[in-house]
């Protein structure tokens, strides 16, 4: 059974820097796209980034470019997003997320990030 842990969340001041992880386990499957959503409270499950194993380019929302690099480590079976100049909005618990080619995607449990002074 695959499963994906996420880390690398934590409390960060305005302008700070986070790097987040994502590591998949179990049997090995081809998929679609491997990305991060983030929730913030009261809010819904935003995009924010992806990378697509069919062109192999990376994908970012628009309150994210810039600032968010989304990385991948075939070799680690990990995924990473570098998130510099972060702001007290991008505060939200993250989660990762991998896109099969059939059958409902597959959730990490989230990493909570922070940003406040």
């Amino acid at each position: 059974q695959v499963q994906l842990v996420e880390s690398g969340g934590g409390l960060v001041q305005p302008g700070g820097s986070l790097r987040l992880s994502c590591t998949v386990s179990g049997r090995t499957l081809d998929y679609n796209a491997i990305g991060w959503f983030r929730r913030a409270p009261g809010k819904e499950h935003e995009g924010v980034s992806c990378i697509s194993t069919a062109d192999g380019r990376a994908y970012y929302a628009d309150s994210v470019k810039g600032r968010f690099t989304i990385s991948k480590d075939n070799a680690k079976n990990t995924v990473y997003l570098q998130m510099n100049s972060l702001k007290p909005e991008d505060s939200a618990v993250y989660y990762c997320r991998l896109d099969l080619f059939s059958g409902a995607p597959i959730w990490g449990l989230g990493t909570q990030v922070t940003v406040s002074s």
